[in-house]
C-alpha cells in the first residue's frame, strides 16, 4: 500500500467510524447563521442542472442543492455514510450510487439512468481531504466527466479559532493535519487543508472559466465553469 493509498484507507476508516455522529458539525451554535445562508446560495446554484455530487456523506447537502435541479447523482464510497443520506427526505430528482470520488470512470459502470451526462458538479468538504499534489489530477478527473461549460461548486471550512480543529502538523507537501477523537475512543490523524482563493485558483489553471471565490465566517465556496472543448460526458 502506497502513501496515498494508506492515507484514503485512513480517512475512509475515520468517516465510516464517525457516520452516526457526523452531523452533530453542524449543530454547532456559533455555525448556525452560515449555514442557514449557504443552504440558500448553494441551492441557486444549482436550478435546471444535471448535478454529479462527489462524496455526499450523510447527505446534509444534498436537499439543498437538489430542490431546483433536474437531476441529482450523489455518490460516496462508504456504506455507513451513505445509508444515514438514503434514510432521508429527499427531492424525486435524487438518486445515490457509491462511487470512489478518485475513480469517477466507475460512471460507465453503472445500470440505468446512472450512466448519464452531467452538467455541474458538487463537492461539499471533500477539496480539504485531497492532498495537495493530487488535487490538480482529481480536478482533471472530474473535469472529464463534464460538459464543457459546466458549473461545479466546491464548499469547504475556514479555519477559525475557537471553532475549528487545531492544526497538529504540515508534511513535505504542504498539506496540514488534525487529530480528531471519536466516540469509540479512537484518535484518528486526519488530512485537512484550508486554502485560500489564490491556492483554489492555481489549482484550476486554465481549466476553468469564471472563477468565483465566496466566504462565510466559517466557510468557503468556490464555484468555476469547465473551460475549453475537453472530454466531457454530453451525449455519450
Amino acid at each position: 500500500m502506497d502513501v496515498n493509498e494508506a492515507g484514503e484507507a485512513g480517512l475512509a476508516d475515520y468517516y465510516r467510524r464517525r457516520a452516526a455522529s457526523y452531523e452533530r458539525v453542524y449543530h454547532k451554535p456559533e455555525r448556525q447563521a452560515d449555514l442557514r445562508a449557504m443552504e440558500a446560495w448553494v441551492r441557486e446554484r444549482f436550478a435546471g442542472r444535471r448535478v454529479l455530487e462527489i462524496a455526499c456523506g450523510t447527505g446534509w447537502w444534498t436537499p439543498h442543492g437538489a430542490r431546483e435541479a433536474r437531476s441529482w447523482l450523489a455518490t460516496d464510497l462508504e456504506p455507513e455514510t451513505m445509508a444515514i443520506a438514503r434514510a432521508k427526505a429527499m427531492p424525486p430528482t435524487v438518486e445515490f450510487a457509491r462511487l470512489d470520488a478518485y475513480a469517477l470512470d466507475a460512471l460507465d459502470a453503472l445500470d440505468g439512468s446512472h450512466a448519464r451526462s452531467f452538467d455541474a458538479a458538487f463537492a461539499g468538504f471533500w477539496w480539504s481531504h485531497v492532498p495537495l499534489q493530487r488535487l490538480a489530477g482529481w480536478v482533471g478527473t472530474l473535469h472529464a466527466r463534464l460538459a464543457p461549460g459546466a458549473r461545479v461548486v466546491v464548499l469547504d471550512n475556514r479555519l477559525v479559532a475557537g471553532s475549528s480543529t487545531p492544526l497538529t502538523r504540515r508534511d513535505a507537501h504542504g498539506n496540514t493535519y488534525q487529530q480528531r477523537s471519536l466516540d469509540d475512543g479512537s484518535t484518528h490523524e486526519v488530512l485537512k487543508n484550508f486554502p485560500g482563493a489564490q491556492a483554489v485558483r492555481t489549482v484550476l489553471g486554465e481549466a476553468a472559466a469564471d472563477f468565483a471565490w465566496a466566504t462565510w465566517t466559517h466557510y468557503w465556496a468556490a464555484t468555476w465553469t469547465v473551460a475549453g472543448s475537453g472530454v466531457g460526458r454530453m451525449g455519450r
